[in-house]
């Protein structure tokens, strides 16, 4: 596998993002040493909240919300995925699977960070990726927070919206991650911000994970993470672990999986789920100190 990385002098000057990067390296047995990026704010011993962001954004997307975390005394933990950020990037869109993006996040998180009495927030594929932790290893999580996200298995079709991103995305000659990422928001983007989105590809040849991940979510029932997400699915419904769904009103790629994992989660049952007004598929943008505050009310309360 061979990875590229993205020289540092493209992280000078993020806006309203001050936090020193901070590094993991995992052993890949297939592709070799992969390194993943993260940022970390909040006391040591605080709670642990692991923030895991989607396509195409990376750690930056959870910059208004981490100085909320942690003046809670929470230990809030942004990482990259692997292909974003200032994680390591495959160079080939065959390098990404459902399963491997898995695996790297499993061992960011208990196998490098030992992380325990986790609280999961998933945004997009945060969720897609974070829930399967969570089946898979739910005596490392305390609680989940569920953010415009789901976990699809292919028996029900996605929505038009997202069928036509996934086009869009393998069709660009050049894939705009800054205009991508503001299509998604209901306010605008300052230049300054659209420019950190676009800040860890330096061009086309480091875009392999934006490339690859549409493509990759299970959209029909034979795909190759169907099986999984579908036991996956069974174990989260059986959970007692809390779930809250903390959905925007303004999502139409997700939005219809909020009624959905309120009724089918059984940690969902009895808790005050909240909507978030006037926000759109990338709510830490549109109300970034508004979702934290769900956070922190809800590993607190």
């Amino acid at each position: 596998m061979r990875l590229l990385r993205t020289p540092d002098d493209r992280f000078t000057d993020l806006p309203d993002f001050p936090y020193e990067p901070r590094y993991a390296e995992l052993a890949d047995p297939d592709g070799g040493p992969v390194r993943i990026g993260y940022v970390e704010a909040g006391p040591a011993d605080g709670p642990v909240v692991l923030l895991l962001h989607g396509e195409p954004s990376w750690s930056f997307l959870y910059r208004t919300m981490l100085p909320v975390l942690a003046s809670a005394g929470l230990r809030a933990i942004a990482p990259d995925l692997v292909g974003f950020g200032r994680s390591d990037k495959p160079a080939d869109v065959a390098d990404h699977s459902y399963a491997r993006h898995v695996e790297w996040l499993r061992g960011f998180a208990f196998d490098a960070l030992d992380l325990r009495e986790v609280t999961l927030v998933g945004q997009d594929w945060g969720g897609l990726i974070g829930l399967r932790l969570v089946a898979e290893n739910p005596s490392r999580f305390a609680r989940v927070v569920a953010a415009n996200t789901g976990l699809p298995t292919g028996d029900v079709d996605m929505p038009p919206q997202w069928h036509a991103f996934r086009s869009a995305v393998e069709k660009a000659p050049v894939l705009d991650v800054g205009r991508f990422v503001q299509s998604g928001c209901r306010s605008p983007l300052p230049d300054a911000v659209r420019a950190a989105y676009d800040a860890p590809f330096p061009d086309e040849t480091y875009k392999a994970g934006p490339r690859a991940m549409p493509s990759l979510v299970p959209y029909r029932p034979d795909d190759p993470a169907s099986a999984a997400n579908r036991a996956a699915w069974k174990t989260l419904t059986e959970l007692d672990l809390p779930f809250l769904v903390a959905f925007s009103d303004g999502d139409p790629i997700t939005g219809g999986m909020a009624p959905v994992l309120r009724r089918a989660m059984r940690g969902a049952q009895g808790l005050d789920h909240p909507v978030i007004t006037g926000a759109g598929h990338f709510l830490q943008e549109d109300a970034g100190e508004e979702l934290a505050g769900h956070v922190v009310r809800f590993v607190r309360g």
